[in-house]
């Protein structure tokens, strides 16, 4: 399983589940700083960043990302935070 993190509001409850089951992370790169990533990866958990923010972001903007998550998880399933309009 694969997380892709929309809001930064969700970050830390995903983070939690990632550390118990072992699963990947993917956030935008408004949903945590640089700071706050390093002093969680890489020793607990695989958890990638962004270099783009995803908060808001366009369908467009939303599958490009899957498609990058695709790219280094081509086997996994991902899940996608749904943010309600």
């Amino acid at each position: 399983m694969v997380y892709l993190v929309l809001e930064p509001n969700a970050v830390q409850e995903i983070i939690e589940i990632a550390k118990k089951t072992g699963a990947a992370v993917w956030v935008g790169s408004d949903a945590m700083t640089h700071e706050e990533q390093y002093k969680i990866a890489p020793t607990e958990l695989n958890l990638t960043r962004f270099a783009y923010p995803l908060s808001g972001a366009d369908k467009e903007t939303i599958e490009e990302a899957l498609d990058t998550v695709k790219l280094h998880h081509p086997e996994e399933n991902i899940w996608v935070q749904y943010v309600s309009p």
